[in-house]
């Protein structure tokens, strides 16, 4: 059958044997399924849950930091609503409750096929700080000290009429309106000695200074944080220049403003919200039908294979993933199977994912996309593409009805 490649190594087929090639593929694909995989995959997924290691929100998951909160059950969240002496609130807290929640909310629940639920606990009234917000500094590299002083005094004046010990989560908003409030100093901070208040030990806050209304889909990301999620960005030296370089548009802690924000597979895996029946270990070759990762499962059903692993090395491993315009994803720019590469030994910050762009020579919607050149990265159907360097070709068959796709993933070739 006559091909041409495409960029980045992507072979297409001809225009004139465009659907014999995809009919041909299906019927490959359908025959495997039926008599099963080529070569091997298990069902077993351990062998390709990589360890954890010491990196700052390292992705490995053979088990669990115990000092973050496991998002496999309800959590409550408490949020408190900072004024300073220097700017009286022109907002209700009502009003900056609706810029989260049930927003936030219901991405989790999203997001965990209804596993987890985030429930919010917003105070009723501003609680006033002891200095000016200028007196603070707040900014994004923030001086430790005065950073460590807006904390204790933010948690000292709340103590009074919040309840810590009965919260996951705590949310500290500062009044946007504050003329000392920077809003790109939003982030979550890790106490090295924990903060106490009554009787619990407060190990980190999520430090909200978001203007009204906020960045979208920013609380899903810091709150991810707070379950151990790394950050996926570029951050340039300079602070110039593209930050969504590793995985663009793919995953809200790359960007909050991403076209498909939906988390990854493996974060899921991590998370819990996908069990080792859901993830496939290809260790050899394998025909699968990866539902779309954003898909709500079918009422009454189970969800299906959402994953597949192939495992590359003691701390890296290759993730694959189909992934569709739904639920959280439902804006995406594109539709296919992608592809990303995971490094369990690399911080947070420091590219621990990396999305591997299957047609690296081209872009798609310059308008949205927060980086276009990965915004086209998933192979479509018919397609075939050897992943560089790591020599798994993965093979695109076709859609089903339900939406789901069929794929040949043949590590090692």
């Amino acid at each position: 059958m006559p091909c041409s490649r495409g960029p980045g190594g992507v072979e297409r087929p001809g225009l004139r044997s465009l659907a014999a090639a995809a009919t041909s593929l299906l019927a490959l694909a359908a025959t495997s399924l039926v008599a099963g995989p080529a070569v091997a995959a298990t069902g077993d997924a351990t062998p390709c849950a990589l360890p954890r290691t010491a990196a700052h929100h390292s992705l490995g998951l053979d088990d669990w930091n115990a000092s973050y909160p496991r998002p496999d059950r309800g959590l409550d969240a408490v949020m408190v609503f900072l004024s300073f002496p220097d700017s009286e609130p022109t907002l209700d807290p009502e009003v900056l409750t609706a810029d989260y929640f049930p927003s936030t909310s219901r991405f989790f629940e999203r997001a965990s096929y209804g596993r987890f639920t985030l429930r919010a606990h917003p105070q009723r009234a501003w609680t006033r700080m002891p200095h000016d917000s200028f007196w603070y500094g707040i900014e994004r590299d923030w001086d430790p000290g005065r950073r460590t002083a807006y904390l204790r005094d933010a948690i000292a004046a709340a103590d009074p009429a919040v309840d810590f010990s009965a919260y996951d989560v705590v949310y500290l908003v500062a009044d946007p309106d504050a003329p000392g409030v920077d809003s790109d100093a939003t982030k979550v901070v890790n106490f090295e000695r924990p903060l106490r208040a009554d009787g619990t030990d407060i190990r980190r806050v999520v430090t909200l200074f978001e203007q009204h209304p906020p960045d979208r889909n920013v609380l899903a990301h810091e709150t991810g944080h707070v379950f151990d999620l790394a950050d996926l960005y570029h951050r340039p030296v300079d602070g110039k220049g593209d930050w969504d370089t590793y995985v663009g548009d793919w995953d809200v802690m790359g960007s909050q403003f991403g076209l498909a924000p939906d988390l990854f597979g493996w974060h899921k895996w991590k998370l819990g919200w996908l069990e080792g029946r859901q993830v496939v270990c290809v260790q050899g070759s394998a025909d699968l039908t990866l539902e779309p990762m954003a898909a709500a499962p079918v009422p009454g059903g189970s969800i299906g294979t959402r994953l597949a692993v192939v495992r590359t090395g003691e701390g890296s491993a290759l993730a694959i993933e189909a992934r569709g315009a739904t639920g959280n994803d439902r804006d995406t720019c594109s539709e296919g199977i992608l592809i990303y590469r995971i490094r369990s030994e690399t911080a947070s910050g420091s590219g621990p994912v990396e999305v591997v762009d299957a047609h690296p020579d081209t872009a798609s919607c310059r308008d949205r996309s927060v980086y276009p050149p990965l915004a086209d990265a998933p192979l479509q159907e018919g397609e075939t593409f050897t992943v560089p360097g790591d020599r798994t070709r993965v093979e695109v068959a076709d859609r089903t009805p339900s939406g789901s796709w069929t794929v040949r993933i043949t590590a090692g070739v």
